[in-house]
């Protein structure tokens, strides 16, 4: 698998630009708190507030509805 086949799987169907788009934040606030706080928690989560899995800034990420951990430690969960 390629470099660039490696992050588009680690990222998912999310992309940087969807931060963007209000349609795709999630509804609760507490949510995304909780995800941040899993991703703090984390061996991947680096200083600069990025994921040494997908590369993603985690305060961003974390605010997408549609977004999922690289490693499966939270995703699409209580969005409705």
């Amino acid at each position: 698998m390629s470099k660039w086949e490696e992050w588009k799987k680690a990222v998912g169907d999310t992309r940087p630009w969807h931060i963007f788009d209000p349609n795709r934040h999630v509804s609760d606030n507490k949510i995304a708190e909780d995800r941040l706080s899993i991703c703090k928690g984390c061996e991947f989560y680096l200083k600069t507030t990025q994921c040494s899995k997908c590369n993603c800034i985690m305060p961003v990420k974390v605010q997408l509805a549609e977004a999922e951990c690289p490693v499966g430690k939270w995703g699409k969960e209580n969005l409705q």
